[in-house]
C-alpha cells in the first residue's frame, strides 16, 4: 500500500478538491460548511509545499484515491517543532489501508523533518475511523471539546490526540 504514495503535485488539486468537497458537503471531519474551490485549495497546498511540509497523495491506475499533509499545528513560535496532520480519501477508497500508508508516510516524513510532536484535530467524536486510524499509528487520545461545532443540524466535538516523533520531548528541541 505504500508503494501508492507519493508527494503530491500541482495537477493533482482538482482530484484533491472533489475529494475535500465530498468531505466537506457530506462529512464532519471537517468543519468546513462550504466547499473550497480548486483556486483556493491551490493556495493551500502552495502555502504548505513552500514552506516545506510534506503534502502527499495516495494513487493507483491513474485514479486519485486519497491525500494528506501536515502543517504547523498553531502559527506561533513555541509551537514550532509541531504539526498537525489531515488524510482524505475519496469514498471508494475507504477501507483498504491506504488511509493508514498515508499516515505513515506522513509521520516518517515529519519525523525525518526534525519535528517533535504530531497532532491529530479530528471533527466528530463519532467519526471512530479517524480514531481507530491514528490509534493504530501510535496517537494517544488526549481530550475531547465537546459540542464546539455545528454542522449538518447538530453539535459536534472535536477529538484531540498526539504521538511523539523522533526524540519527541526527550531532549531540548533546536532552533
Amino acid at each position: 500500500m505504500d508503494s501508492l504514495i507519493r508527494p503530491a503535485v500541482a495537477a493533482d488539486l482538482p482530484a484533491i478538491t472533489a475529494i475535500y468537497d465530498e468531505a466537506v458537503a457530506t462529512g464532519t471531519a471537517s468543519f468546513e460548511v462550504i466547499p473550497p474551490g480548486v483556486a483556493e485549495m491551490a493556495a493551500r497546498f502552495r502555502k504548505l509545499t513552500e514552506a516545506g511540509f510534506p503534502y502527499v497523495v495516495a494513487a493507483r491506475d491513474g485514479e486519485l484515491l486519497g491525500y494528506g499533509y501536515a502543517g504547523l499545528h498553531r502559527e506561533r513560535p513555541a509551537y514550532r517543532n509541531t504539526v498537525e496532520d489531515s488524510v482524505y480519501l475519496s469514498e471508494n477508497a475507504r477501507g483498504q489501508g491506504i488511509g493508514g500508508a498515508i499516515l505513515r508516510r506522513l509521520i516518517n516524513e515529519c519525523t525525518d523533518k526534525g519535528f517533535r510532536q504530531m497532532v491529530a484535530v479530528i471533527g466528530d467524536s463519532a467519526n471512530t475511523a479517524s480514531v481507530r486510524l491514528h490509534k493504530a499509528a501510535g496517537f494517544e487520545l488526549v481530550g475531547t471539546l465537546k459540542d464546539v461545532g455545528f454542522k449538518h443540524g447538530r453539535w459536534l466535538d472535536t477529538v484531540i490526540m498526539q504521538r511523539a516523533l523522533g526524540e519527541g520531548a526527550t531532549t531540548p528541541a533546536v532552533g
